[in-house]
């Protein structure tokens, strides 16, 4: 049930990414599940966005990271919960690059929604 929500999911956000419209999630579960997808998606080699932006500026270690994102997909937070094998200045990087990732989907106005993401580079 889980991997078709979460494909589910997938197929809608990759949907409205081509027809220029970011679809609105509303349920919390839904949202996180989206995101998480997005950014595992992302972190795919060879051509996902955090994947070639850690092989250009060299990140390795394993973090993890609680995230807030809000409307329009925007990230309102990062936190770093830990950080095991990485230079603190790849940490910083990495932190403000989630920081200005806007994800594909819309969340309701005025509300936020908290996830924990294990970014792993080796």
């Amino acid at each position: 049930m889980k991997k078709s929500l979460l494909l589910f999911l997938m197929l809608a956000v990759l949907t409205s990414v081509y027809a220029g419209k970011k679809p609105l999630i509303e349920h919390p579960d839904e949202i996180k599940a989206a995101a998480i997808a997005e950014l595992d998606t992302a972190m795919m080699a060879p051509e996902g966005v955090l994947y070639l932006f850690a092989q250009k500026q060299l990140i390795k270690g394993t973090f993890v990271m609680d995230i807030t994102v809000y409307e329009k997909g925007k990230v309102a937070t990062v936190f770093v919960q830990s950080n095991e094998g990485g230079s603190l200045a790849s940490q910083a990087k990495l932190k403000d690059f989630i920081k200005d990732y806007e994800f594909n989907f819309k969340t309701p106005k005025g509300k936020k929604y908290k996830l924990t993401y294990q970014f792993q580079f080796n």
